[in-house]
């Protein structure tokens, strides 16, 4: 007896474990709604070129709508043996209407269809993200008008280094977003041509109409060459490597936030919806949500790898390596969303400890910098000279124990007796971040006006 999915050429079928590992449908059934949109603009415009009648085209949409329902109300009933997402479709559509269920696959092959199946799934993944990440933005915009003045360390080397705003640290996070969001919204420019109509690599003879369903399927052109068609992945490949730089993003604010929240800075407080506690340590409020978002860029990257990988020896054009691009791709986008979610949760609920941080603010000398930049704007010293007496003055006051505002002017003179009264005016973290003013710099004034800019870019 021939395989009935193969065809003649074939007497037997697989052995038990070719089945097992040739098999996709266990996790490229979630593509069902995706095949059933392709197909229904291939049976549309194989009616228009007079492939279909228009009998059988009207049976293959009610076909399709009552496989549709089936799977959605959980009772279509999935079957290794038919391999894909494709085959249990295509079967269980010939069950109800016969043989117009069969004429369907004129002038398609399953590599055409999972190269359109799988780009419609990346496509929308990606519309969803980008979404997202906008939504994420509006609340740090929101949380940084808020915060314009609240002043916190800034930090290199997670030094305390000069003090900064919170809203300005916060929207460097926007700016972020902004160019991930930009990087999402390109690859999807790139993607949106239909592969659907390559067939299984060299085109179809039949008459089709390309940019028909290229147009039903709301992309902007079909592809211009049926071997790049079915051969490449590049759009999964630009999405995993957009959605993996993005991850990292938010695993460097995640990893603040556990900083933060710790007894040590205690700068945040998380919800008591972002937070778990112990089981034996009753005082704990762990971060585990911000843990989680910054363990997930491992997880996004690896797909990325692992794609790229399995993408990089291939001769044209399909080969079955390439079923292994959807697992990682779904698995990758899902948490990459769930990041998203997380983050934007955390970030609209959490609170900030505004006396604590500008304690924190005032902490190593913080304001050593500013010290310098009086030395050259006052007294005409030369930058290194001016580094090298604050430098002196640091040393001085890290001794005595207090900080640049706690020696006095005779203290100071004993440096440089040029120095003078106005220089306590520069030496308090208010002040400092105030001077900022500079494009791009910390200031209030500044980081209101860019929440202001943002809040016109994003629609709020």
């Amino acid at each position: 007896m021939s395989n009935k999915m193969w065809g003649g050429r074939f007497a037997a079928g697989p052995d038990a474990i070719m089945q097992e590992i040739n098999a996709s449908i266990g996790f490229d059934k979630r593509l069902y709604a995706e095949d059933i949109a392709g197909s229904r603009a291939h049976a549309r415009m194989l009616a228009e070129i007079g492939v279909l009648t228009e009998e059988d085209r009207n049976a293959i949409f009610s076909g399709l709508e009552t496989i549709r329902g089936e799977i959605e109300n959980g009772t279509f009933k999935f079957s290794e043996e038919l391999e894909d997402i494709h085959m249990n479709i295509e079967s269980r559509l010939r069950d109800l209407i016969g043989d117009a269920g069969a004429r369907l696959h004129t002038a398609r092959s399953r590599n055409d269809q999972i190269a359109l199946d799988f780009r419609l799934y990346v496509r929308e993944s990606t519309d969803m993200l980008i979404a997202q990440i906008r939504g994420l933005q509006k609340i740090l915009v929101a949380r940084a008008s808020a915060e314009a003045e609240s002043v916190m360390p800034g930090f290199t080397h997670l030094q305390s280094a000069q003090p900064v705003t919170m809203g300005h640290h916060l929207l460097a996070y926007v700016e972020m977003l902004d160019r991930d969001a930009g990087r999402l919204a390109d690859a999807r420019v790139r993607m949106n041509e239909c592969p659907l109509g390559a067939a299984a690599l060299a085109g179809t003879s039949f008459p089709i109409d390309r940019h028909m369903t290229a147009g039903e399927l709301g992309f902007d052109r079909p592809t211009a060459n049926s071997l790049d068609s079915v051969a490449d992945r590049d759009f999964a490949l630009e999405v995993l490597a957009a959605a993996a730089i993005s991850a990292m993003h938010l695993s460097r604010l995640a990893e603040e936030l556990v900083i933060w929240s710790s007894a040590q800075f205690r700068f945040v407080s998380m919800s008591d919806g972002f937070s778990t506690g112990s089981s034996i340590m009753p005082q704990k409020r762990n971060p585990d949500a911000a843990e989680l978002v910054r363990a997930k860029i491992g997880r996004i990257a690896g797909a990325f790898q692992s794609l790229l990988m399995v993408m990089k020896g291939l001769p044209m054009t399909y080969g079955k390596d390439m079923q292994e691009d959807k697992e990682v791709t779904f698995d990758a986008l899902s948490a990459f969303s769930l990041s998203l979610a997380a983050m934007t949760g955390m970030i609209r609920d959490m609170s900030f400890n505004r006396e604590v941080m500008k304690t924190a603010a005032g902490s190593g000398f913080a304001t050593a910098t500013d010290l310098a930049d009086f030395l050259v704007r006052e007294l005409n010293m030369p930058f290194r000279d001016a580094h090298h007496v604050t430098g002196t003055l640091v040393a001085m006051a890290e001794k005595k124990g207090c900080a640049l505002d706690g020696l006095t002017l005779e203290e100071f003179k004993i440096v440089d007796d040029r120095i003078d009264s106005r220089v306590f005016g520069v030496l308090t973290v208010d002040k400092s971040v105030a001077s900022r003013t500079a494009y791009g710099g910390t200031a209030p004034n500044n980081v209101r006006d860019q929440v202001a800019r943002w809040q016109e870019r994003l629609g709020v």
